[in-house]
């Protein structure tokens, strides 16, 4: 394993949590592998290693591009890696309110919507 890769697998458990990346270890497959090396290398060992920016500004920037996107799972998310990632629930909703301005209100909304269900279930609201 190259260096990238096990940088990547480190900050991808440290920022996922320990317990999705436990059950992302256990569902590896031939067909996922090349995906999976990809996110590992390139998302987490090089982008997310950067020192240009906090995780926790990373993540909020990965909130906001995921409303605009309008992918509401990966949102989900996401939304438990920015609450690792020390962002307040107050923080969240910000983006999201200023995602309606920028991302459109429907985009928004949905974010919204899964925000909620996701600091629910996570006892933050």
């Amino acid at each position: 394993m190259n260096k990238k890769r096990e940088t990547g697998r480190k900050i991808m458990s440290e920022v996922l949590g320990k317990e999705y990346f436990e059950r992302r270890e256990k569902s590896y497959s031939p067909f996922n592998t090349p995906i999976r090396v990809f996110s590992e290398e390139n998302c987490f060992g090089d982008v997310w290693d950067r020192p240009g920016l906090e995780r926790k500004t990373r993540s909020l920037l990965l909130l906001a591009t995921l409303t605009a996107l309008n992918r509401i799972t990966e949102f989900k998310f996401h939304v438990r890696s920015a609450i690792n990632n020390g962002c307040t629930v107050d923080e969240i909703q910000e983006v999201l309110y200023q995602c309606i301005l920028y991302c459109g209100l429907p985009a928004a909304v949905e974010s919204y919507k899964a925000a909620e269900e996701v600091l629910t279930e996570m006892g933050q609201l």
